[in-house]
Order: C-alpha cells, then sequence, then structure tokens
C-alpha cells in the first residue's frame, strides 16, 4: 500500500468514528438531511467513497458531496465542489 493510500485510508476511519457525533450536532442544528429516497428526488449520484458521496444537485446540475451515515441512513452536509 502506498504513503498516499495509508493517508486516504486514515482519513476514511477518522470520519467514520467521528460520524455519531457529526450526526448529532446535524440533527441538533437542524441542517438538512435525506434519506435514500429523497437523495434520489434531489440528486443525481456520482460515486461513494464512504463516508462521503459525490453528487449532482438535479435542480441546477451543481456538482458537490454529501456525508452519510449508516444507522440511520441519512444524508447531509452538502457542500458544493
Amino acid at each position: 500500500m502506498s504513503e498516499h493510500d495509508e493517508v486516504v485510508e486514515l482519513a476514511q476511519r477518522v470520519l467514520i468514528g467521528e460520524m455519531p457525533e457529526t450526526l448529532r450536532k446535524v440533527l441538533a442544528s437542524g441542517e438538512p438531511t435525506w434519506t435514500t429516497e429523497q437523495l434520489k428526488e434531489d440528486f443525481f449520484l456520482d460515486g461513494f467513497f464512504a463516508p462521503l458521496v459525490a453528487v449532482r444537485r438535479k435542480s441546477d446540475g451543481q456538482r458537490g458531496t454529501l456525508m452519510f451515515s449508516h444507522q440511520p441512513r441519512l444524508y447531509f452536509r452538502w457542500e458544493e465542489t
């Protein structure tokens, strides 16, 4: 495994490890969240790289990312790219 791959894997583990607290903060703040069905209504899915998904917003074609949690399966933290 290359050094780059190790860094990416470590970043993934950190983000996934922080997911319960991140999701709690999102829900407490009232930030928008999407279920899988709502995600399909609002976005085209371009790819997964847990805990992120690359998407395009259907309303205007804007590309971005969302984070997601497994239990419950929610998508959140829209960020344009």
